[in-house]
């Protein structure tokens, strides 16, 4: 992985707190641990940040191609400290901590924070051989993560790129179908929601993402924002398609959402597909460095409001309306900060954010409409090149 990693704000951490040295006992699922290391591997290791550098502690199945890969500064096997001899003698708990801790003392750390999801038992393990422990609560690399470098951006452009193909294979699916007795018909049979979703993953297969699920979710299903959906869709209904695809080899997310309707959907359901694109621009309008993620937030939410639907925020209990957040930082993570919701802090500039008010109440179905963007100084930049319509097509 290619990025510019800028620790400072860690390394001031550490400064201040007097503490040696700030360590990640993760396998590369662990978004900072392989944004830290710069590798990734399935199986755990551990990535030490000292003040001469990042320094990390791999297996032998592991060691020559997180020297040839990984971005740190130093590379040590396991067995170097004769980690087989200690698994042997003390079992494999006993033998990590005392691993980890030889690891530590080579490069003079008596001290360590950590992430809160550092492995208790690993934590108590050290402390029991006289290190320091301490939690890091602010989530520090996870901040340092929300701003994105050029080269970061450009991935997460490219893996939206695939999404806007994975999108196209599907909305084609759905204009091309037959309507047969309120039912899209595909190939002679149902378009299910479940034939979508193949198709969807297919697609991304062939432009090197991939994806553990995704939502195409139809009437009242659609209707809760987290449904992936299920069975054949049906024409006249709303049909939500969320797409949230990560690059197999940056690890990269992207996202993005449309909702379609094959015949003649409601007019209310017509009304609130208006609205929500109504509030997806205003808080699109509403987005540039040193405004608040909350401010982009009530930018949605007064658009909903004023056409007459309830948001979180006029009604906390709500069941219907607009009841999730505009909009979340994405990356490594597919949810990260910044958070574009009611408590949502500043934005700067670097900042990749999606946008994605909707409406839901299982009488009428969902709607959502979602953009992936990056916060520039003066607006935004949309990396999402995909059409908002109802209408679905097959161009």
């Amino acid at each position: 992985m290619n990025v510019d990693v800028d620790l400072s704000p860690l390394h001031e951490y550490l400064e201040v707190e007097s503490i040696d040295g700030y360590c990640i006992d993760a396998d590369a699922s662990d978004a900072d641990q392989r944004y830290v290391s710069g590798f990734t591997a399935p199986d755990p290791y551990q990535t030490l940040v000292t003040a001469d550098g990042v320094h990390l502690l791999v297996s032998g199945l592991e060691y020559g191609r997180a020297k040839a890969e990984s971005s740190a500064d130093s590379v040590t096997r396991r067995a170097a400290y004769d980690y087989q001899e200690l698994v042997a003698e003390h079992g494999p708990h006993e033998a990590k901590h005392r691993l980890l801790a030889a690891f530590l003392d080579d490069h003079s750390v008596g001290s360590i924070a950590v992430p809160r999801s550092f492995p208790t038992g690993t934590a108590d393990g050290l402390r029991a051989r006289g290190l320091e422990v301490t939690v890091e609560p602010e989530g520090i690399v996870g901040d340092i993560r929300a701003t994105k470098t050029d080269w970061e951006i450009d991935q997460i452009r490219a893996s939206q790129r695939a999404n806007e193909a994975a999108m196209a294979t599907a909305e084609s699916l759905l204009a091309t179908a037959d309507i047969e007795d309120g039912v899209l018909i595909s190939d002679g049979e149902p378009l299910t929601s479940e034939r979508v979703k193949t198709e969807i993953e297919i697609t991304l297969l062939r432009h090197g993402c991939g994806l553990d699920d995704t939502i195409v979710a139809c009437g009242a299903d659609g209707a809760d924002p987290h449904d992936r959906g299920s069975g054949p869709l049906e024409a006249d209904e709303l049909i939500v398609i969320d797409i949230f695809p990560r690059d197999k080899e940056t690890g990269y997310f992207a996202d993005m959402t449309r909702t379609f309707a094959r015949g003649e959907p409601s007019e209310e359901a017509r009304q609130r597909y208006e609205v929500t694109r109504e509030a997806y621009e205003a808080a699109l309008e509403a987005v540039e460095a040193g405004v608040t993620g909350a401010d982009v937030h009530d930018a949605a939410c007064d658009v909903l409001e004023t056409a007459g639907y309830e948001t979180l925020r006029s009604d906390p209990n709500t069941e219907t309306g607009f009841i999730h957040s505009t909009g979340h930082g994405v990356g490594l993570d597919i949810h990260e900060a910044p958070s574009v919701s009611p408590s949502g802090g500043e934005l700067e500039t670097g900042h990749v954010i999606s946008i994605e008010p909707g409406l839901y109440d299982p009488d009428v179905g969902g709607v959502r409409i979602e953009d992936l963007i990056v916060v520039t100084e003066d607006g935004y930049e949309n990396l999402t090149d995909y059409r908002v319509g109802l209408e679905p097509t097959a161009e």
